[in-house]
């Protein structure tokens, strides 16, 4: 294999190792904000306000569309792949 071929083999494997690696570090940071392991200072609750109950919700729509609304949101933004989206999907709809 030439030099040059060579450089630009390694220029690539490089550039994929870096994407490969963002998009781990954006699956990291999603699931770590939606399950509180980061912690987040400018929206800590007073201990007073953490004791009132959450409000319930206005229309009784299933379970299951509001995590299929979070999942393709999620396809959206780049995090999930289609085929990631269809496997979740028809696990939840048990299709």
């Amino acid at each position: 294999m030439g030099l040059l071929a060579e450089r630009a083999a390694d220029r690539m494997q490089a550039r994929q190792t870096y994407r490969t690696m963002a998009r781990m570090q954006r699956r990291r940071s999603f699931v770590e904000d939606n399950l509180g392991m980061r912690e987040d200072f400018s929206s800590r609750r007073e201990p007073a306000q953490a004791a009132e109950p959450a409000p319930a919700p206005a229309t009784s729509e299933p379970e299951y569309v509001g995590e299929l609304e979070r999942l393709a949101q999620l396809r959206d933004q780049g995090i999930l792949t289609d085929d990631e989206f269809e496997a979740k999907k028809n696990q939840i709809l048990g299709i």
